[in-house]
């Protein structure tokens, strides 16, 4: 049974992550806030902008390719939507980048990356 490709970076299938996670979030404007009635104003400039906290085990090759990505100012990313269950596109970026040496080996290791994609 073929498992469900979650991530491609700029046309590369990404390796199975060990955690996927996709979140949603609203972008409001300086003019949202609190009332003088006390009352919530909500003046959206954008809804459903898109952040995905993913976590690796991986080789030192994929630590060299996903430091490589980590560089880049935009990468076109197809990710698995869990809200409609579809491969969809858009443009992000990387923020948050962690590595680390989950276990030594005689072939330079098995590493943790940890990032999250936020959408443009």
């Amino acid at each position: 049974m073929a498992h469900i490709q979650y991530l491609n970076f700029d046309g590369e299938d990404l390796p199975l992550p060990v955690s996927y996670d996709v979140g949603l979030s609203d972008v409001e404007a300086d003019s949202s806030g609190e009332t003088e009635a006390g009352t919530r104003q909500r003046d959206l400039v954008r809804s459903g902008v898109v952040e995905i906290s993913c976590s690796f085990n991986v080789s030192p090759t994929w630590l060299k390719k996903l430091t490589i990505f980590r560089n880049r100012p935009k990468i076109t990313v197809k990710y698995f939507d869990t809200g409609t269950l579809e491969i969809k596109q858009t443009q992000m970026y990387i923020d948050g980048f962690k590595s680390g040496l989950q276990k030594d080996t005689s072939f330079k290791g098995l590493w943790t990356v940890s990032f999250t994609l936020k959408e443009f």
